[in-house]
């Protein structure tokens, strides 16, 4: 079987570029269904994309290759084709667009815009054989107990990257790459919880608070949440993509309460109140309870001098903690690094020098903040090779 296009991948890269390339196009998945990260994203009402997405919200070695594909079709265009889909959706926080109801409709807009433009979808499809000819690609797969030989003129990885692998993630796109040359960067989980190997908030698990994390890279004010394996939560997530083994992180459990001028306040008017009570109204009782056993939290707020108290705020609002990891690919919401940008075009995401050959979404070495923006990449990059191959046709 001959086909314009191949894109190996039903995501939301994979779909997204099938619906512009124009021609005969197939897309092959190994899954059950299409779009299953789409299915179980934003606690299944899918954060499609984010209003304030923009090239800074993306880590790359190369931080201007997104440009281009982002400018070309932006996070407004998705909102409209969610519109014309009537698709109701709401924001909800910083800038984080999630569909009313169930993500399982944008998969069902993506399959109506492949029906429309006439692109065949194959799910439970596995890749045994790939090879470069002179007319493209020879493919040879295995669909319901048959092997079957299939050539294309352009082929497209939008296998994704390693995260979620009980969602069938694997590192096929790296190593279709690496066949054909292309050079990878070091890949890692990003958007994953820290782990602590000493257990050390196992008895805070569940308490969350609005915190400050950083390191001397970048700094995100949003949602901590303590588990029993470590810290998780936006805040936390959005770091881990600039953290290092071995690397110490800084946490602020009060980044906009001005607590020394509301404990000396209280000082005055309730000294015989304990500091732990007052303490426990702007910080969650639990924590308060667990730091008191590493602070000076001891006695009534008179006892407490101004010195005091500035020691205090200062230990509170720069706490020092080291990671012993990650919870890895496991859990990871994305893979940090991948296909090298050098190696590809930034308008069309072909190769440079495999003719034919176009990578997309979270196989590149692409990846975003929390909060819709690798959906955007997805959407934006899958656009861009789609409408490279319409061109070319």
């Amino acid at each position: 079987m001959t086909y314009d296009t191949i894109i190996l991948g039903a995501g939301a890269a994979g779909m997204m570029c099938a619906t512009h390339c124009g021609g005969r196009v197939l897309v092959i998945d190994h899954a059950k269904a299409a779009g299953e990260k789409i299915r179980i994203s934003g606690g299944g009402r899918c954060n499609f994309t984010n209003m304030y997405a923009a090239p800074e919200n993306f880590l790359s070695q190369n931080p201007h290759f997104c440009k281009s594909a982002l400018a070309r079709y932006t996070q407004w265009d998705f909102v409209d084709l969610v519109g014309r889909h009537g698709i109701a959706w709401h924001e909800k926080t910083l800038g984080q667009l999630f569909c009313d109801g169930s993500s399982k409709q944008i998969i069902q807009m993506l399959l109506d815009e492949m029906e429309r433009v006439g692109s065949d979808l194959w799910v439970r499809t596995e890749l045994k054989d790939l090879r470069k000819t002179d007319a493209g690609f020879a493919l040879e797969v295995e669909r319901e107990g048959q092997r079957l030989k299939l050539t294309c003129a352009k082929l497209v990885l939008a296998t994704g990257g390693k995260s979620i692998p009980k969602m069938g993630a694997t590192g096929l796109a790296y190593d279709i790459a690496k066949q054909f040359g292309l050079r990878l960067t070091e890949t890692r989980a990003a958007l994953v919880p820290f782990t602590f190997s000493n257990g050390q908030f196992k008895d805070l698990s569940g308490v969350s608070l609005p915190a400050r994390l950083s390191n001397d890279k970048t700094s995100f004010d949003e949602a901590l949440l303590f588990t029993h394996r470590g810290l998780s939560g936006p805040s936390v997530l959005q770091l881990s993509s600039y953290w290092r083994e071995g690397e110490t992180i800084r946490v602020n459990l009060i980044p906009e309460l001005p607590l020394f001028d509301v404990l000396r306040d209280q000082r005055q008017s309730g000294g015989r109140k304990a500091l732990t009570t007052e303490l426990a109204r702007h910080i969650p009782a639990r924590l308060v309870e667990y730091l008191s056993k590493h602070l000076p939290m001891q006695g009534n707020l008179a006892d407490q001098s101004d010195t005091a108290l500035t020691d205090l705020i200062t230990a509170l609002s720069n706490w020092q903690l080291t990671p012993s990891g990650t919870e890895g690919y496991r859990t990871a919401e994305v893979t940090l690094g991948g296909i090298d940008t050098d190696d590809l075009s930034s308008k069309t995401m072909e190769a440079r020098d495999v003719p034919g050959l176009f990578a997309i979404g979270e196989a590149v070495d692409v990846t975003g903040w929390l909060g819709g923006y690798n959906f955007q990449w997805a959407w934006s990059s899958g656009h861009a090779a789609g409408i490279a191959i319409a061109g070319q046709s």
